[in-house]
Parts: structure tokens; sequence; C-alpha cells
């Protein structure tokens, strides 16, 4: 059984998930592949991928592993094709399940199978060159079709992305959960199985008190949150004058050749970096076209030199390796599965396919598995360096937890 998740952080409706698999799948092993330092959202995680996978074995899963950064910070559909890949490579697993906010599977599948007709796919780039986000011109055509209502949830987005990516891997069957508790961006701490965005906002407002975090995480995240120190926490301010400098520096050539940046969206950021704090920056950025995740994303693109080219070479491969971040006693016994039947190579030392100075090479003199793997670390210093207090955390020097 296979998860794609970000668990940011790990909460009761995560573990309400990880329950009802368990109700129906009594007998599955689950594998979680969870983003690593920066979320789909373009955002610093606010725990370290070690930190996140250990609460996560913690709270059922027996088996967690990462998401290449190439896959992890980008759009949904790039993020969700890019687990089912991975997933699918591991030779073991037969069901991909995830949650969305309508319990009727039938209906996602058919949208999934909607958006990937011609016609659909015309008229979407017409909306998108009309200056709607992706997203938004989603909703408007399903709308047409009658079945656009429920799109405006972001886990029924990804649903879909998901759904679309297991047409190509006929050995994975979906399992739909539909969630429970508060919408994904709510904010409302007071209700049952409060959302990971609520609780990471009274972090960092300061108001998380430790009876709400309890009812809001099972024991270990619980406890894991209230060691947390408001002014410890990730913070994007920290990199925003290295994002106005990469800004002036480079040339518009330069900026056009990397990830996401269309269509002469490297004026609109040059402009918008005149703002005196990254919050404002993105504020700035903002259109109807160019959501704030879109934007934060780019950012860490740009920070992270992630070429197009370079990213269109990722896609075509997909993930290259499956890199083990944590596991229980059940997930030892995945492993050696995995060892055997999987066409990836699995990565428990960074050293061994990609240490500090072989890093140091152009990007071209890295085999194509190294060059993935080499954005995972550098993705990993990049969040430290958003912290108040870096504590030289990195992909060199920290190995995969196993948990009793």
């Amino acid at each position: 059984m296979g998860i794609i998740a970000e668990y940011n952080p790990f909460h009761l409706g995560h573990a309400y998930q990880l329950n009802e698999i368990r109700k129906r799948c009594p007998d599955a092993g689950i594998i979680a592949v969870i983003s690593g330092s920066f979320t789909q959202r373009g955002e610093p995680a606010l725990l370290d991928k070690w930190e996140r996978a250990e609460l996560a074995v913690k709270g059922g899963c027996d088996l967690v592993l990462e998401l290449p950064f190439a896959f992890a910070c980008r759009s949904a559909q790039d993020f969700a094709r890019g687990g089912v890949q991975l997933l699918a490579g591991l030779g073991i697993v037969d069901t991909l399940a995830f949650g969305a906010e309508t319990g009727r599977l039938e209906l996602l599948v058919k949208a999934a199978g909607s958006i990937d007709t011609p016609s659909f796919q015309q008229q979407l780039h017409a909306k998108i060159k009309e200056g709607l986000a992706y997203a938004a011109a989603l909703e408007v055509l399903l709308g047409q079709e009658g079945t656009g209502d429920f799109i405006r949830e972001p886990n029924n987005i990804l649903a879909l992305e998901y759904l679309r990516a297991l047409k190509d891997y006929h050995t994975l069957s979906p399992l739909l959960i539909q969630r429970r508790g508060a919408a994904y961006h709510s904010e409302d701490l007071q209700v049952p199985l409060p959302s990971a965005s609520a609780l990471r906002r009274a972090l960092y407002e300061g108001r998380l008190e430790r009876a709400t975090a309890e009812s809001s995480a099972p024991p270990a995240t619980a406890q894991k949150l209230m060691e947390i120190v408001k002014e410890e926490l990730p913070n994007m301010a920290k990199l925003y004058p290295a994002l106005q400098l990469a800004l002036l520096r480079q040339s518009d050539g330069e900026l056009k050749n990397i990830c996401g940046m269309d269509e002469g969206l490297e004026n609109r950021l040059r402009e918008a970096a005149t703002a005196h704090c990254y919050e404002e920056f993105i504020k700035k950025a903002v259109s109807r076209r160019y959501p704030a995740t879109r934007l934060q994303r780019l950012a860490i693109h740009l920070l992270l030199s992630l070429a197009r080219e370079t990213a269109a070479a990722f896609d075509k491969t997909g993930p290259l390796y499956a890199r083990l971040l944590a596991a229980g006693p059940r997930g030892k016994e995945l492993l050696k599965e995995i060892k055997q039947q999987s066409s990836l190579p699995l990565i428990a030392k960074t050293s061994q396919f990609l240490n500090s100075t072989t890093r140091k090479k152009n990007l071209q003199e890295l085999s194509p598995l190294q060059q993935m793997l080499s954005f995972d670390t550098w993705a990993t210093e990049l969040r430290e360096l958003t912290l108040p207090r870096p504590r030289q955390v990195n992909d060199f020097n920290r190995s995969p937890l196993f948990i009793d």
C-alpha cells in the first residue's frame, strides 16, 4: 500500500487515514512517499524530513521514502506523477491510497478522464493563455461538464492528478479515503481533526497550547510541536536578500531558463523584488494567472538554479532512486522485498551515490541520478538557511531512522 504525502506536520487527520487503510487492508504494509525539505507549495517544511519521517512511522506508517525535490516542489501534476512513478518502481506496491474531500471515486475518475481528452486539453491551454491559473481553468471547464464544484479543494485536485498518473501504471489501483475534519486551508483549531495549516499558523503565531496540540496530533507529534520555539521556525524571509540578488544579478536569458519562469514572469518578479520583505514580494507578484504557490516554488527553483531543461529531463525519467528516511519493524521487512523487486536503487547512505566532493562538479558531469540527488541535498541545506540558527544538518551526515 502506497501513500504520497507531506506530513507537515503529521496530525490526527493523517492518523485517521492510516487507520482506515488498516481497517480495509489489515495485512498491507504501508509505504509513505513524502516531500523532503520543501513542500509542494514552495515552503520550507516545518520539521526536517527525518523528523517528519520519524513521526510518520510512530503514527502508523511502516516505511517512509523521500520524493525527490525535482518532483516534490513542483505543480500538483508533477508532484502526483513523481510519487506514483516512485511507488510503481518499488515493485511491491499494488494500491495507492489518497484522501479527498469527496468520497465519490467515480466522480473523480470521470473528471480525470475528461481532463486527458484532446478537446479538454485544447480548451485548458486556451483558458491558461487567457490568464487563468491551472486550477482555476480546470474548475471552469469541469464546471461546464457538471463536475467542477468539487475542484476548489486542494486534495480533490491532487486526487485528480493521482488518478491521471495511475492511468500509465495499471499495476496500481486507487483507494479513496474521504477526508474527515477541517478543510485543507482551515485555520480553526477548535474543530475535530484540525488541518496542518492550522497547526503551522498557531506555531508561527506563538499560540499553540499543549492541550490543543494533544487534541490535534498523535502523542509523538504533539510532544515535538511543544518543543518547537517560535523563534526557531523556518522562515523564507532569511532567503529574501539572496533571492533579490539573484533577480538583480542574473541576465534575462539566465532567468528565462529557470524552471517555471514563463512569458515575461522574470520582469514581474524583478519589479516585485523592490518589496521590503519576502511576504510582500509574493503579494506584489501574485496575479490571477500566477498564484502564490507557483511563485513560491519558482523562488526556490531560482535559488537552487533548477533549469527548465534539467527539470524536463527529470520528468522524462521519473524518480531514479528510492531514498530511505525511516522504517519501523514491518518496514524493515518491506525493505528486503524492495531490494529484490525494485527497478530503482535503494539509497540509505547518500555517499554511496554522491559525496560532497563529487557534488562540486558541473551538473553536466554528473550522472542523471547524481544530478537528481544533488538537488535533494542542496534543498536540505537551503532549508537550513531558513532557520535562525542553522544546525549544520545535511544529507551527508544523516542516516535513516530505524524505529522499534
